[in-house]
């Protein structure tokens, strides 16, 4: 399917699954096709709503630089299309912005909101910008990539952790060699993160909300989940033995979070 945003450019989503309905917010650079394992994992038990943002996957290109309240427009733009009045909302990451500027825009659309390794931004803390990787060399930026996404991941521990090294070669897959038609929206994806502030507007969020983190995310570090816990009221703050992707190192973290969705 294919909805359209309030800027003109097609939409890329997809339904699977029955249940309770749950949108999917990606990752940074993640699309329907890349993070399929992922997107069942989560949407296990759900209907759930999965799409592409401008510029990546199978929606059309994003012809110019674009803000997180773009996306917000364009998640509503998606709900509409598909016509959901109401869902869970889950965000991952560059997702968990995206699902953070929707719900303190459109509060009245979400039921439950799941935030995952994320950042508010402002006061409350960015994400590191990821697009000072690219100022290292070939040689240093994968150990840099690695230590970032859990700072255990040194040579040692990866020899030792056979699960976590297997996770290290696919998150720092060089995505512009493999995927060059991508790159430019990468870019204005990273672009738009840059400039992200949610952090004073998170009291607008009604909805129950998890806000859950890994104990070694160089990205998003753990204070940044905290400072966005103590802006929600009511919120649940978990930390999970992990790093960037707690969600699948941690064999807890995804029933937690679909245990939580998944209540009336």
């Amino acid at each position: 399917m294919a909805a359209t945003s309030t800027s003109g450019i097609e939409l890329f989503w997809e339904t699977a699954g029955s249940g309770p309905r749950l949108l999917f917010c990606n990752g940074s650079g993640m699309t329907v096709d890349g993070g399929r394992p992922l997107l069942d994992m989560a949407g296990e038990g759900f209907e759930l709503l999965r799409w592409d943002y401008r510029g990546l996957g199978r929606s059309a290109p994003a012809p110019e630089p674009y803000t997180m309240a773009d996306l917000a427009a364009d998640t509503l733009a998606v709900l509409d299309d598909a016509g959901w009045e109401t869902c869970r909302v889950m965000g991952m990451s560059f997702g968990g912005m995206v699902a953070q500027e929707f719900a303190v825009t459109h509060p009245e659309r979400v039921q439950r909101l799941a935030l995952a390794c994320t950042s508010a931004g402002g006061d409350g803390g960015s994400s590191y910008p990821l697009e000072r990787l690219a100022e290292l060399d070939d040689e240093a930026r994968p150990a840099a990539w690695r230590a970032l996404i859990d700072e255990r991941w040194d040579d040692q521990w990866l020899s030792e952790h056979a699960f976590d090294m297997t996770l290290a070669q696919l998150a720092t897959v060089d995505r512009d060699r493999e995927d060059p038609d991508g790159a430019e929206g990468r870019r204005l994806q990273m672009s738009a993160r840059s400039g992200f502030d949610a952090f004073d507007r998170l009291d607008a969020i009604s909805a129950p909300t998890i806000v859950g983190y890994g104990l070694y995310d160089g990205i998003a570090p753990p204070v940044n989940s905290r400072a966005i816990a103590s802006r929600i009221s009511g919120s649940d703050l978990r930390g999970y033995e992990g790093g960037h992707l707690f969600l699948v190192q941690d064999p807890s973290a995804m029933p937690d979070f679909r245990s939580f969705l998944q209540a009336s």
